[in-house]
C-alpha cells in the first residue's frame, strides 16, 4: 500500500492569504500546506480521501493520471470543494468516478453542485456515482473499508481505516468504541491544528495523548494551521514514533 499525503493544512491553507506570520512567510517547502486530502494505492486502486479546493493541485503535483473513487469524510468546503474537477478523468477513461459519502454530505453535494446531479445534463458535466456509506464497514471492489465515527465540534464526521492505515481529520470527539477500530494499526494520520485549544479540532497535545492510547507504530499529524509553528521545529518536540505530515509525502505500508 502506497499512501500520498496531497494536502496537509487547514482550511485556509499555509501560507494563509495577507498573513505576514514566521509560518506563512517560511521558505521551507514543509510549511508550504494544501487542504488536508490523502491518496491511498491499495489493490490495484487509486482512492482518494476528500476533494477540497486545491484538488486539480493536487492532481497536477502528484501526476495522478487515474483515481477509482473518492471518499468523503464530510461536506465541509474545504473537504468538497474541488469534485468538479473529476470530470478530467471521466473524459481521458470514459468513466464515472465513485463517491462514497453519507447522507448529509450526499444533499450537501446536491445543493453545491446542482448542475452534476441534474436529470437534465449539461455536456461536460462531471459524472459520479454517489454509493451512500453509515458506520458500516463497506467494500471498493475488493478494499474493505472501516468507517470510524467521530465529532467535529458536534458534526458527525468519518474517519476510515484501509488495513493497517487509518485517516481521521476535523476531529475534536472519538468514543471508545471507535478508537477500538483503530487499535494495531501501523500509521495513523490525525488531525492536529495548533499548539492552543480549539472547539472543533484536536490540538497537539490531544492528538499526543491519542496516539499514545493507541499506540500505532507510526503517527503523523495533519490539517495543520500556521498557529502550529514552523514545521522542522516542532518536529524536533514530538515523540519517536511522531510526526508532522507535509505535502506530497510518501509512506509505504
Amino acid at each position: 500500500m502506497k499512501i500520498t499525503i496531497l494536502g496537509s493544512g487547514t482550511s485556509q491553507g499555509v501560507p494563509v492569504i495577507a498573513c505576514d506570520c514566521l509560518v506563512c512567510k517560511s521558505k521551507n517547502i514543509k510549511d508550504k500546506r494544501l487542504r488536508s486530502s490523502v491518496m491511498i494505492e491499495v489493490d490495484n486502486q487509486v482512492l482518494i480521501i476528500d476533494s477540497g479546493p486545491d484538488f486539480r493541485h493536487q492532481m497536477l503535483n502528484n501526476n495522478v493520471i487515474n483515481i477509482d473513487a473518492i471518499i468523503f469524510t464530510h461536506h465541509h468546503k474545504d473537504h468538497v470543494a474541488g469534485l468538479d474537477d473529476v470530470r478530467a478523468y471521466n473524459h481521458k477513461w470514459n468513466k464515472f468516478i465513485e463517491v462514497y459519502c453519507n447522507k448529509l454530505t450526499r444533499k450537501v453535494l446536491n445543493n453545491e453542485y446542482p448542475y452534476i446531479f441534474s436529470k437534465e445534463i449539461y455536456p461536460g458535466t462531471p459524472k459520479v456515482n454517489i454509493n451512500l456509506i453509515s458506520n458500516n464497514d463497506f467494500y471498493i471492489n475488493k478494499t474493505k473499508i472501516i468507517p470510524i465515527s467521530a465529532l467535529h465540534y458536534k458534526l458527525p464526521v468519518f474517519g476510515y481505516r484501509i488495513n493497517d492505515f487509518i485517516y481521521l481529520t476535523d476531529v475534536s470527539y472519538i468514543s471508545d468504541d471507535e478508537k477500538n477500530k483503530m487499535l494495531g494499526a501501523d500509521l495513523i494520520v490525525l488531525d492536529a491544528l495548533r499548539i492552543k485549544p480549539h472547539l472543533s479540532h484536536f490540538n497537539l497535545s490531544q492528538a499526543i495523548s491519542v496516539i499514545n492510547e493507541l499506540q500505532p507504530k507510526k503517527a503523523l499529524f495533519t490539517h495543520i494551521s500556521h498557529y502550529m509553528g514552523l514545521h522542522d521545529e516542532i518536529n524536533k518536540t514530538l515523540p519517536n514514533n511522531i510526526n508532522l505530515s507535509y505535502d506530497g509525502q510518501i509512506i509505504f505500508l
